[in-house]
């Protein structure tokens, strides 16, 4: 495909991500920026009135940003970034895949597995012959969307990208940093989002700074272990998607997870909720959790993640759990690999 001088950008998607990343990105006159939505008043709202009335009632976007319900703009996009939840990534590229040309280049932005429990950039790159990324770290749209400087990893296998991203969001209040390790910053996309439930159990209970940052640590370096299982790279931790993104998930109350910690805490987590409430967090717990049985690790090398899998798939009481938890035998547990 020919490069145009004007880089075409299509994010899929045009929720509180998509619509906050492309508002950002279409302050760049050198990019033309759409939104690909399946929502008829969504497209219509940011194009009549500038205005995201569904996720963003009260934010003046910018006047480049546009919206479509045609999935033919993906013919011309140069990057298409994916901003959809992550169970619907994989089908809904794969069943459009006839509107990707080979050099348009993919960028996944879901937290959370894709078909048949693989991450979704390796699955992409098994599927597609366009050259696919990973892009995560700690982004509140809400922020965004009000211009704080938001930092995010990106993660591909090309360094030739590294440059273009770079020049894409130079001047904005994007920061990037890079790495090779796409299966890593993937895993930590989904692991950050298991842990931050397990930090709003015990803060439920708890009112108390040493036993967050106690539980915070045992997490991050839990979080090690598993990144390290899979073959992610442990320098990828203290990427913006590791650290930075863990810490916002666990410990700020705007976020999912931690809010459903809170609640199975509280002892609200009933199974009329759990039936209805969809997160990232809770259906990875039992991935991570049955990958890792299956390859031989045992429940003592993984205690955290053990502890929150009994609470959500039997009648282990979150009283036992949270006992667990501060034990000194567990506390002084550190497996390595």
């Amino acid at each position: 495909m020919t490069q145009p001088s004007r880089k075409t950008i299509v994010i899929l998607g045009a929720g509180s991500l998509g619509t906050a990343l492309g508002n950002i990105l279409a302050g760049n006159e050198d990019m033309k920026v759409i939104l690909l939505t399946i929502e008829p008043e969504v497209a219509d709202s940011i194009n009549d009135q500038h205005i995201n009335r569904k996720y963003f009632p009260g934010i003046r976007l910018n006047k480049n940003l546009k919206a479509t319900l045609g999935e033919y703009v993906i013919r011309d996009a140069d990057i298409v970034f994916l901003a959809i939840p992550s169970v619907a990534v994989v089908d809904y590229v794969l069943r459009n895949r006839q509107y990707l040309n080979p050099s348009t280049i993919l960028v996944n932005l879901a937290k959370g597995f894709g078909n048949h429990n693989q991450v979704i950039a390796e699955h992409l790159m098994e599927e597609l012959p366009n050259r696919v990324c990973s892009m995560k770290g700690p982004a509140f749209a809400r922020d965004m969307i009000g211009g704080s400087p938001t930092g995010f990893t990106l993660a591909t296998d090309d360094t030739e990208l590294w440059s273009i991203f770079g020049e894409m969001c130079s001047g904005t209040s994007i920061c990037l940093d890079y790495t090779h390790d796409v299966r890593g910053v993937e895993i930590l996309s989904i692991l950050k989002n298991i842990y931050a439930i397990i930090l709003g159990i015990v803060d439920a209970h708890y009112n108390s700074a040493n036993l967050r940052f106690l539980l915070l640590t045992r997490a991050f370096n839990e979080m090690r272990q598993v990144l390290l299982f899979f073959g992610g790279e442990q320098e990828t931790l203290f990427r913006f998607c590791g650290y930075g993104d863990f810490s916002l998930t666990a410990l700020n109350d705007l976020s999912r997870n931690r809010t459903l910690g809170l609640l199975i805490g509280k002892g609200f987590f009933t199974e009329d909720i759990s039936s209805k409430v969809v997160l990232e967090g809770r259906l990875a717990v039992n991935i991570f959790y049955e990958k890792l049985m299956h390859e031989g690790a045992g429940e003592d090398k993984f205690p955290l993640m053990t502890q929150l899998y009994r609470v959500l798939n039997g009648n282990y009481p979150v009283q036992e759990m949270l006992r667990s938890l501060l034990s000194k035998e567990l506390s002084d547990s550190s497996p390595q690999y």
